[in-house]
């Protein structure tokens, strides 16, 4: 049983308070993941912060100092590099401010503690360029009253105020951002904040936490890097991609797991267990093993690579978008490229126009900034310019980007076609600087529209929407519901299209097929006469198409 009534903790006290904590939010990320505004299949939050987390611990259990302020300080670089998504940055910048607060400090004393939390909410609040209430930045500011109010008894009296605090913000987002009130949820980031904070209060006070076992590691077995190598060095495959997938989640199928993926092809390997599956197989589909491990859990990390260099591209640009992408490659000596893209066709399509670098992630598989910083470091140059293509990718993009010794710069794309166009105005005689400010202008040169399948019912903004309908989100705004694909997009475009735009481009996802792609081009080359339409295999998992209006 845990004493009570700590007066402070030392090290190794910090550690495993925190890795209750972490182990807690594991065993109720979905229930985090589930709270999401917007009804796309994309409600991640939990799965971000419990994987910064996996990270922070990682560093902390590398730490040998017995030292509180040590191990946060170890903590603080390991939420740093593994931060992903908003939430996840967010949380790392928490943990930054906490470490920044108690450097040198020796034990954690209910003062230090109370210090900690205040130094991580203005660390949180500093991070973002603007900060919104009703978010998880309330929680952590409320956290940190809390903890200033009741710094003079013991941490667990501290952590005790603490977990009402945040209890009872998270229980008041609604009521500071209208939309979480009209989608019926608070706020997630803040809600998983709120359960690290059980988790450590559970620990101290001796509660036990179910499965309290440690997690399965993130990375994969040696043996199976070992099977994967002797698979490589076998006889060529007759498959194409070699595709590789983590999937985390609850009560996964392994077995079943095993026998859908054998029928995708050859070199299949399938190791772990109900809560982290590891899969490699050789296919000329990878897509459906994308869609395979969304729709059994959480995808943690892809990696898909051409086996043949002579394998059919996947997307076939037009002659004009050939011509476009040559004007936008520069020479190795002056400026690189690195984007963020989920999908072999999107990826590829990216290379085309310029890209050194592309770090695989999207909606629900949100890269870490690790990941965006070790592709910085691999470009050949100097110079970098990021474009993280989505909303939930820019923070840890721009952490990246702080953290490197390269001059970098983040170009906030919030989508592919957005950051397509940015790299339509890169102009090669420019500097980085100059080419920066260009992309982000031209990131308002394109609509972008995403048809996708509603998880839950809702209503957003004046739209009812019911669970299994197809849904148009246009430029991160739920616009319409519908019952088709095809209606789904008309009803979008009619809003939009007008004498200023004259070219539609689909890129369609894995669960879309090339006929249904060409029969949806071909209807909206009828009803848009007056517009061009190109289509691309983008191999996105989740989305039916992502729409580019020019």
């Amino acid at each position: 049983m845990t004493d009570t009534n700590l007066a402070s903790l030392s090290g190794s006290g910090v550690r495993e308070m925190f890795r209750a904590a972490a182990r807690w939010l594991e065993l109720n990320k979905e229930q985090v993941n589930a709270i999401n505004v917007f009804p796309v299949p994309d409600g991640d939050t939990g799965t971000n912060m419990h994987l910064t987390m996996r990270s922070t611990m990682e560093e902390a259990d590398r730490c040998q100092e017995s030292e509180a302020g040590a191990v946060l300080g170890a903590m603080a670089h390991g939420a740093l590099m593994g931060a992903r998504g908003n939430s996840g940055v967010i949380l790392s910048q928490i943990v930054r401010g906490l470490a920044r607060a108690v450097e040198g400090v020796a034990e954690l004393d209910p003062k230090a503690l109370a210090a900690g939390f205040q130094q991580g909410s203005d660390t949180a609040y500093k991070a973002v360029t603007q900060p919104t209430e009703g978010t998880i930045l309330t929680v952590i500011r409320d956290v940190a009253s809390a903890a200033g109010e009741n710094s003079n008894g013991d941490v667990t009296a501290l952590m005790a105020a603490v977990v009402d605090a945040a209890r009872d913000s998270v229980a008041r987002t609604p009521d500071l951002l209208p939309v979480l009130a009209e989608a019926g949820v608070v706020d997630a980031g803040g809600q998983g904040l709120f359960v690290l904070l059980e988790g450590m209060l559970r620990h101290l006070r001796g509660e036990t936490i179910e499965g309290e076992a440690a997690a399965a590691e993130g990375s994969p077995e040696k043996e199976f890097l070992s099977v994967v190598e002797q698979h490589h060095q076998a006889e060529e495959s007759p498959y194409g991609y070699c595709t590789e997938v983590l999937i985390e989640g609850q009560a996964l199928p392994v077995d079943d797991l095993r026998e859908r993926v054998l029928a995708m092809g050859d070199s299949v390997l399938v190791v772990g267990d109900e809560s982290l599956v590891r899969i490699h197989v050789h296919t000329d589909d990878p897509g459906a093993l994308l869609g395979l491990g969304t729709n059994a859990g959480s995808l943690v990390q892809v990696k898909v690579d051409n086996i043949r260099h002579q394998a059919e591209r996947f997307v076939e640009l037009h002659q004009e978008r050939d011509e476009a992408a040559a004007r936008v490659s520069v020479p190795e000596s002056q400026i690189s490229f690195v984007a963020v893209a989920s999908g072999e066709g999107l990826a590829d399509l990216f290379r085309d126009f310029g890209c050194s670098q592309v770090v695989s992630g999207g909606p629900t598989m949100n890269p870490s900034t690790r990941d965006i910083l070790t592709a910085i470091e691999s470009c050949p140059t100097d110079e970098v310019l990021i474009l993280p293509n989505d909303k939930n990718i820019i923070m840890a993009a721009n952490q990246a980007a702080e953290a490197t010794q390269k001059h970098a710069v983040v170009v906030p794309s919030r989508s592919v076609p957005q950051g397509i166009m940015a790299l339509l105005a890169v102009n090669p005689e420019e500097g980085i600087d100059e080419n920066a400010r260009a992309m982000e202008d031209a990131l308002t040169d394109v609509l972008t529209i995403e048809i996708t399948t509603a998880v839950r019912s809702t209503e957003i903004g004046g739209v009812a929407v019911e669970e299994g309908q197809t849904i148009a989100v246009v430029d991160d705004e739920l616009k319409v519901a519908s019952d088709s694909p095809e209606d789904a997009l008309d009803a979008a475009l009619d809003g939009l299209t007008g004498g200023s735009t004259s070219l539609i481009t689909l890129y369609y996802g894995a669960d879309t097929t090339d006929e249904e792609a060409q029969a949806m081009a071909d209807h909206l080359r009828e009803r848009y006469a007056g517009h061009e339409v190109e289509v691309a295999a983008g191999g996105q998992p989740h989305y039916l198409y992502i729409v580019s209006l020019e």
